[in-house]
């Protein structure tokens, strides 16, 4: 579980750094809402935050299924194939929440290498448990 808030907390910063210094990514939404009744909801599904958890959700569960599945294809392109299961999860967020606007393939492959990296870094900074 722990690794997983990390994740989240690493996705929320990449998405805030692309929409902070990539000019064809652009968020519209608020950063952080907490809803007081039902009807706030929508702002909370909205939020910047709630892109970053639902994108570490992807990642941590989708994701290894969808590496399995495309196993022969990271072989024969020596994990390649794997940035763009990463792709393709970024642009899946993109395509769901019209509060996130990713123009071009060069603006998603930006953000996707700083969600990958920061991923990455918090990744190996944590503890492996002994078996």
């Amino acid at each position: 579980m722990w690794i997983f808030f990390l994740q989240s907390l690493a996705d929320i910063f990449a998405l805030w750094l692309a929409d902070k210094y990539i000019k064809e990514v652009e968020f519209s939404g608020p950063f952080f809402y907490l809803p007081k009744n039902l009807s706030d909801f929508h702002n909370f599904f909205s939020s910047l935050v709630f892109l970053g958890i639902l994108l570490a959700f992807l990642n941590y569960f989708i994701k290894p299924i969808l590496k399995k599945i495309t196993l022969p294809l990271r072989i024969i392109t020596l994990n390649l194939f794997s940035f763009i299961i990463a792709m393709f999860l970024v642009w899946l967020v993109d395509v769901f929440f019209p509060e996130l606007i990713i123009k071009g393939i060069k603006a998603l492959f930006l953000t996707t290498i700083l969600v990958w990296s920061l991923e990455l870094i918090v990744g190996s900074g944590t503890p492996v448990k002994n078996k």
